[in-house]
This record gives structure tokens, sequence and C-alpha cells, in this order.
């Protein structure tokens, strides 16, 4: 998909990332507690509107359900990763209690994502779009820097 081109809301069903979080998700439920929920419904966490957001303070310590969620999504867009370019890909946070911090996703001695946190305690997306899209960007980015890197990604 071009950088240009947005997910239309067919396509974030259908979206390889999207697969691979609900996959995280239902890895999960050892207990079986969301078998009777849709894949859909799981990531309803993730998407936080406009009004949402507002209600949200400006400055907050995120919660433990929030982190979790940051790094299911994150696991996500690694294994994604992998699947795309058969190199194993591992997530590594680190994060101040306030929620600011890193998130690298390494392979073999190549940093194949490197993303700046900022108010953790408010992270969501607008649409199931918007999340799709993020995590396929972050995805392709991923892929790409390992094809231009691949003696350092599978060393």
């Amino acid at each position: 998909m071009a950088e240009t081109e947005t997910i239309t809301p067919s396509d974030a069903e259908n979206c390889v990332f999207i697969k691979e979080l609900i996959k995280q998700w239902r890895a999960q439920d050892t207990h079986g507690t969301w078998d009777n929920k849709k894949d859909l419904d799981l990531l309803k966490p993730y998407i936080v509107d406009k009004e949402a957001r507002k209600q949200i303070p400006m400055i907050g310590d995120p919660d433990p359900e929030t982190i979790w969620r940051l790094e299911l999504f994150y696991s996500a867009v690694g294994l994604a990763i992998e699947r795309a370019s058969g190199v194993m890909v591992q997530p590594m946070m680190k994060m101040s209690h306030e929620g600011f911090g890193r998130q690298v996703l390494i392979a073999g001695r190549l940093i194949v994502v490197n993303k700046q946190l900022r108010d953790v305690h408010r992270f969501g997306f607008e649409t199931l779009e918007k999340l799709a899209d993020e995590g396929t960007k972050l995805v392709a980015a991923g892929v790409e820097m390992i094809e231009k890197f691949p003696d350092v990604a599978r060393y």
C-alpha cells in the first residue's frame, strides 16, 4: 500500500496488522472469557474518538491496562514484520511512570521501529481505519528497514 493511500473500513477488517492484533488479544485469553466476543469488539479499547479523548486529562499517568494495550499493539507490529520478512523481531519498551518513553522493535542488531512515546495515558485512535493505517505503516517501515540492512537484521 502506498504511503498516500488510506485504509477503507472494509480494508481495515482484513488488514494483516489488524488480524495480528486480534491474534495477540486472543492469545491473552487463557480462560476463554472472550470466546463469544467478535474479533473487532476486542479492539474497541483502541478506539478513542474526539469526545472520549476530551474526557481524558491532558496530563496523567497511564494505567496498567493502557500499557498492556500498547504492548499488544507493538507486539502485533513486530509479529507482522516477522511474518513478512522471516526475521525474528523483539519489542522493547522503556517508559516513565508519567507515560513518556520509547518503544523499539529489534531484528538482530537492527532497530526496525523506533517510536518516541508521549501521553501514553491517551493512547488510542479515532477509528479502526486509523488504527489499521498506523499499524500498517509501522509494519511497512520495519520490513523496509530489514530489506535495506538484511545482514544486520539477520546477525
